[in-house]
């Protein structure tokens, strides 16, 4: 595979955009899976069904329509939640519903079917253009900025939300950022994982990588260390074996995940055990 990615172009594209991905996965995923938000990243991704369809009804690139509906449903769910906690669920279904909807018939409004449309929804990685590249780079290099320099802000909020408010810290701010951050991730991940599977992506590193440690930006290493793992070992999966690559880079994310769980597990219970017996 060495000399093919010395050759291709394609897998040149396909290994940079699984290190960008990677990265979303370390410093995103491990937020997501802090503040619990898994439920709402998976309607934001599915939202951005409708963004890809307008995309390719109206002739642009339709990961710029998906950033677009991604982001105004962060905005909007966000918004319901901070107004009625209570109907949070119900907006996240609301906008994901309708962003499926809206997918499905700006496409059905199209003379000819979209050949590409199946790597939007469940991700191929070999199929990453240079405009893609271009657009994951950018929205990659936002995310890691903004997290970067309101760290300590971040960490403040992530632990003790109450406390970073009283302090008189902008916690408002903080979310809808957060949420803009996650829409923007999704975008990210859109041509990795797909619609239907990048919610997997966001949450299986960040959930390995706490099997390890507590502390937050160890956490976001150790995430975007799986992340590169998974990514590297889908696409090479996908690349010999001609399967699609989302669902190999999930497959093997959820694999290492559940087999580092099971002996993280077995590794407690024979400390347990051994402080047992010397007792």
């Amino acid at each position: 595979m060495i000399q093919a990615l010395l050759t291709y172009q394609f897998l040149q594209h396909a290994v940079l955009a699984c290190l960008l991905a990677s990265i979303v996965c370390g410093i995103i995923g491990v937020i997501v899976v802090e503040k619990k938000l898994l439920m709402m990243t998976g309607g934001i991704a599915h939202t951005a069904l409708g963004g890809v369809g307008l995309g390719y009804l109206l002739g642009f690139e339709p990961i710029l329509g998906a950033a677009v509906f991604s982001t105004a449903a962060a905005i909007g769910t966000g918004f319901v939640s901070k107004k009625g906690g209570k109907n949070t669920d119900i907006t996240i279904a609301m906008f994901w519903s309708l962003g499926m909807a809206l997918g499905v018939l700006f496409i059905a409004c199209m003379k000819r079917y979209p050949p590409d449309l199946n790597s939007y929804l469940f991700g191929n990685i070999l199929t990453v253009t240079s405009i893609n590249l271009y657009i994951m780079a950018i929205l990659t290099f936002i995310s890691v900025i903004i997290i970067f320099f309101f760290f300590n802000d971040w960490k403040a909020w992530l632990f003790d939300s109450e406390f970073a408010s009283i302090s008189g810290m902008k916690t408002t701010l903080l979310e809808y950022t957060l949420f803009i951050l996650i829409a923007l991730s999704v975008v990210v991940l859109l041509r990795v994982a797909g619609i239907m599977l990048v919610i997997a992506l966001l949450s299986v590193p960040a959930a390995t990588a706490a099997l390890f440690t507590s502390k937050l930006e160890t956490r976001m290493v150790f995430a975007s260390i799986f992340g590169i793992f998974a990514c590297f070992s889908g696409l090479y999966l996908s690349y010999r074996w001609n399967i699609p690559s989302g669902a190999a880079i999930i497959v093997v994310s959820v694999s290492a995940y559940l087999l580092l769980s099971a002996v993280h597990a077995a590794a407690a219970r024979t400390k347990k055990h051994t402080v047992c017996t010397a007792a």
